[in-house]
């Protein structure tokens, strides 16, 4: 009979494992575990998997994390729970610190502004390639069309992200009822606080991340728009939870600390969720007001993508060469069937080649 020690050792390499390889984003990390969990290790059926996968849909988060936090609880009981997250997430928020410290120190450098030139556009194709799968499931009559459309036209008009989310939540419930200072000083705790704010509200796709992130903090003038698509564009590329760009503009805005907090406070609320609704995982996933209230939060997600699309095009369309990428990245993506991060590499490829033959950004 296998030790609880053993289970905990394996879910910690297998979930370091993930965290070291897994490109591509939520679907692709979840696929991932299904053939590491299920399939060759046989951790639990794919229908419990799939029970688990539908409760993640349920509470906020990025939901690729709270597989991983649900199957080391499953395998190796609380403590796996806390080594399944943590192993999945530390490997993304390494590189995405080591990196985010380059760009404070190199960033300006021509070949790095040119490979961030090019992957700007190339991350406008990839956010608005998830708009339209996460619309085509989303969006699933008029009642729910209505409520993307509003969510966009109210985000656009300067509405907080989080009140809106909450605000589809309360129509979904009643649908379902059958019956100061410069960057630097910025305080650690105001940071910690804000991405717990956003960690505890991320319903949907972990795109709608970048809406938060551009209400919170863009808003606040820690950073701007530029720097912002950088940081997805950094998630993009690295394995692992695209929420670590929240580790990113942590270091940002207040160093290797403000890295720690950041990633804290984004991830902190998904241990909670998972550790409070694991055990009620069949009771939620039929139950018709929860259900409800999904249906109105994923429509209103997708009319958040939507105005995040817009209102990064201008930052990330500045001249005909980043133009002429997000044309070529949106033919990859669209016509060739080339996944993501393939589209970024190749867009980032092709800015540092501009720069090795002298172009200007």
């Amino acid at each position: 009979m296998e030790t609880r020690h053993g289970a905990l050792r394996e879910v910690a390499l297998v979930f370091l494992k993930l965290g070291c390889t897994a490109f591509g984003g939520p679907a692709a990390h979840v696929a991932l575990q299904e053939e590491e969990c299920v399939r060759r290790r046989g951790w639990l059926e794919r229908q419990r998997f799939l029970d688990l996968l539908a409760a993640t849909n349920l509470i906020p988060g990025p939901n690729s994390t709270e597989m991983a936090i649900h199957l080391g609880r499953l395998r190796a009981g609380w403590p796996g729970l806390v080594v399944g997250g943590s192993a999945f997430i530390l490997p993304s928020t390494l590189l995405v610190t080591a990196l985010a410290w380059a760009y404070a120190r190199w960033g300006a450098v021509p070949e790095a502004t040119a490979v961030l030139v090019a992957l700007r556009p190339a991350v406008l194709i990839v956010v608005l390639d998830a708009l339209y799968g996460f619309g085509r499931t989303a969006v699933g009559g008029p009642f729910t069309g209505a409520t993307a459309l509003a969510a966009a036209a109210l985000a656009l008009g300067g509405a907080s992200e989080v009140a809106l989310v909450f605000a589809a939540v309360g129509v979904g419930l009643t649908a379902a009822r059958v019956a100061p200072g410069r960057l630097r000083a910025v305080p650690l705790l105001e940071l910690f606080l804000v991405c717990t704010k956003i960690g505890a509200t991320l319903f949907g796709s972990g795109y709608v991340l970048i809406a938060y992130l551009r209400s919170e903090i863009v808003g606040r003038g820690w950073i701007d728009d530029g720097r912002l698509l950088d940081a997805v564009a950094i998630g993009q590329i690295t394995p692992g939870p695209v929420s670590t760009a929240a580790t990113f503009v942590g270091y940002l805005i207040a160093g290797t600390p403000g890295a720690a907090v950041a990633t804290l406070g984004m991830f902190l609320p998904s241990f909670v969720f998972v550790a409070l609704t694991g055990p009620l995982v069949e009771r939620w996933r039929d139950h018709p007001v929860a259900r409800g209230a999904l249906d109105m939060v994923n429509a209103a997600v997708v009319g958040l993508i939507a105005a995040v699309v817009v209102r990064l095009a201008p930052a990330a369309l500045t001249s005909p060469f980043a133009i002429a990428v997000a044309v070529a990245a949106a033919v990859g993506r669209w016509g060739l069937g080339l996944g993501g991060t393939t589209v970024m590499a190749i867009a980032a490829l092709a800015g540092l080649l501009r720069a090795v033959l002298g172009a200007t950004p």
